[in-house]
C-alpha cells in the first residue's frame, strides 16, 4: 500500500484543508498548541490573545508544554502576518468560541493568513462537551502523526472514578469557581456555561450556581456576597489577566474564604487533552478530600 502522500482535515467551521505533504511546521494558539503537545505534537511556533501579555505566554495556559522551547510570538491585535509567517508554518491551529471566529488574531489578519497558509480551527465554545473538545484534538493530533498516551487515558478514568466516588452519597462540599477581579469584586462562574465544570456537575461535585443575573458566562458580586457562599473548595482563577491571588492578602473578605476553603488552581481555558484533565480533577478531589476531614 502506498505511503499517503496528501493531508486533510475538516474543521470546525466546515472548512478543509489540505496539503501535499503532512505538515510539520504547526503554528497554534497556545490552548491549542498545549493540548497538541500533549499528544506529542511540538509546534514551531504559539500565539495568545488580547487578554495575553505579548511579551511572555501564560503559565497558566501553557501546560506541561515547556515555554522555552517553543517560540512566542505575541498576543492579539499586537500581532500581524508577518509576524505570525515568521517561522514558515505550514499550518495554523486556531481555536473559536462559535461562529467560526478565530480567536485570538484580529479578523483582517486572520484573513490574510489564511490566504497564504491552512488554518484548522477548533471549537472550545460552550456548545461543546470538553470530551467532544478533546476528541477533536485527539483527532486533528492522529492526522499529523501523533496520539496521546494510553496511559494518560488511564489516568483520567482513575481520576473520574475518583473523583465519584468521593462525591456519591454525601452532602460533600461547596465548591465556587471564581475569577478576581480586584479587590472589590469577583467574577463567579456559572458552571453550566464551562465545559470544565459541567464535567464535576457530571461527577457530583457540589458547585454553586450564582444567583440569577446579567452575566452570561460569570456573575460579577463584591467580596463580601462570595465569601458568603461559605465556600470549601475554590477553584480560582490563575489566569494572568485575573487579578493574582497575593495581590488579595489585605483583602478581608478573601481572608475568610481562604481560611475556611481549600484553593484550587483553576483555567477557564483548559488544556483539552487526557493527561491535563486528569490532572485538574486530581487536584479537585484532593481539595475535596482535605475539606472532608
Amino acid at each position: 500500500m502506498r505511503e499517503q502522500t496528501v493531508w486533510q482535515f475538516s474543521d470546525d467551521r466546515g472548512q478543509l484543508s489540505t496539503a501535499e505533504r503532512r505538515p510539520a511546521r504547526v503554528l497554534a494558539y497556545v490552548q491549542a498548541g498545549a493540548t497538541l503537545w500533549d499528544h506529542g505534537i511540538r509546534p514551531g511556533a504559539i500565539f495568545g490573545s488580547d487578554h495575553d501579555d505579548p511579551a511572555v505566554p501564560d503559565a497558566a495556559k501553557t501546560g506541561s508544554l515547556p515555554p522555552a522551547e517553543v517560540d512566542y510570538l505575541g498576543a492579539g491585535s499586537t500581532l500581524d502576518v508577518d509576524t505570525l509567517l515568521s517561522g514558515e508554518p505550514d499550518l495554523v491551529v486556531a481555536v473559536s468560541y462559535g461562529g467560526g471566529h478565530v480567536y485570538g488574531l484580529a479578523p483582517e489578519t486572520a484573513k490574510h493568513l489564511e490566504e497564504q497558509v491552512p488554518v484548522v480551527v477548533i471549537d472550545v465554545g460552550q456548545a461543546r462537551t470538553l470530551a467532544e473538545i478533546g476528541d477533536r484534538f485527539a483527532l486533528l493530533a492522529r492526522s499529523l502523526g501523533a496520539e496521546e498516551p494510553e496511559a494518560a487515558t488511564q489516568d483520567l478514568d482513575g481520576a473520574r472514578h475518583r473523583l465519584r466516588t468521593l462525591a456519591a452519597g454525601t452532602d460533600g462540599p461547596r465548591v465556587v469557581a471564581l475569577s478576581p477581579a480586584g479587590q472589590e469584586q469577583t467574577h463567579l462562574a456559572r458552571p453550566r456555561m464551562w465545559p470544565e465544570l459541567r464535567v464535576l456537575a457530571e461527577l457530583g461535585v457540589g458547585l454553586v450556581e450564582p444567583a440569577e443575573g446579567p452575566g452570561a458566562n460569570w456573575s460579577t458580586v463584591g467580596w463580601a456576597e462570595a465569601a458568603a457562599l461559605r465556600p470549601e473548595v475554590v477553584l480560582a482563577d490563575v489566569r494572568a489577566n485575573a487579578t493574582p491571588l497575593d495581590e488579595l492578602r489585605t483583602n478581608a473578605d478573601w481572608s475568610v474564604i481562604q481560611r475556611a476553603a481549600r484553593v484550587v488552581p483553576w483555567n477557564p481555558e483548559p488544556v483539552c487533552s487526557a493527561r491535563a484533565h486528569a490532572a485538574f480533577l486530581t487536584l479537585v478531589a484532593d481539595a475535596m478530600e482535605a475539606a472532608g476531614r
